[in-house]
């Protein structure tokens, strides 16, 4: 049984044999119901929410803190999205791998103490909000692959109101971080789609490198912290400007596994 639920006239039930609806019970075709699903995962930084500001000065925080030589604003946008002690180390090469877990913890100390003073700033990008809403009326499932930790993901989106839209999220505390496709295979256990049915989309190399690594479909954005060209680079089957461009490449992507 898959571990999501279906909605319903406003309400969520298990993917069971029937479902309830007011007070008469319905059964379902659910092998047609499965073959129909199509499920479209998101990552957070650079694609729903513009952090890189917030990450940028953590991150000077930490290598301040521990004496290492700050690195470039562009150059912390490159390793969004990777692991975090994995990126620390592209950040700071030839330094002590062993200091790198250390690093690591002051910046998420850092950016802890940044929330806790209301300085994070992580707006939208423009038309998420309308983008979601457009994707639930059509019936897609919605998921989350990010590198962020799961209490980090939660501290970004709840404010918005949506967090629930999306019913598998993956984050680096509980899967392997990107390009492994670990997030998505597991997003694809979690709500019985198959590769072919299921979308990536994301703003870096990783992202596409990772939904190539899970056979699944993916569209890069160009609003994120990697330039388009390395996005078609990485495998991404088209680069959307906008988030209005979002449901035209789904339904072109997924025509035929409809």
């Amino acid at each position: 049984m898959s571990l999501f639920s279906l909605r319903s006239r406003g309400c969520w039930y298990p993917l069971q044999g029937r479902v309830q609806c007011a007070t008469a019970y319905v059964n379902f075709d659910w092998d047609m119901i499965l073959e129909r699903l199509r499920l479209a995962v998101f990552d957070c930084d650079g694609t729903l929410v513009d952090s890189q500001h917030s990450i940028v000065h953590a991150m000077e925080t930490a290598f301040d803190f521990h004496e290492f030589d700050a690195p470039s604003s562009a150059a912390v946008r490159r390793i969004i999205g990777l692991p975090l002690i994995e990126g620390i180390g592209l950040l700071a090469p030839g330094t002590d791998t062993g200091l790198h877990g250390q690093v690591a913890e002051t910046y998420k100390s850092a950016f802890r103490d940044m929330r806790a003073s209301g300085t994070v700033h992580e707006p939208l990008f423009p038309g998420v909000e309308t983008a979601i809403e457009t994707l639930r009326e059509q019936g897609w499932l919605l998921g989350i692959a990010t590198g962020k930790a799961m209490r980090g993901l939660l501290a970004t989106l709840e404010p918005y109101g949506f967090l629930d839209c999306f019913v598998t999220r993956q984050t680096a505390d509980i899967a392997m971080g990107k390009p492994h496709p670990d997030m998505l295979d597991r997003a694809m256990a979690e709500t019985g789609v198959d590769a072919d049915a299921t979308v990536m989309i994301g703003d870096t190399t990783y992202d596409m490198e990772m939904a190539c690594n899970a056979g699944t479909k993916r569209i890069g954005v160009s609003w994120g912290y990697h330039p388009p060209d390395e996005l078609h680079a990485a495998g991404a089957h088209t680069v959307i400007d906008g988030f209005e461009a979002l449901i035209g490449a789904l339904d072109s992507l997924t025509r035929n596994e409809a």
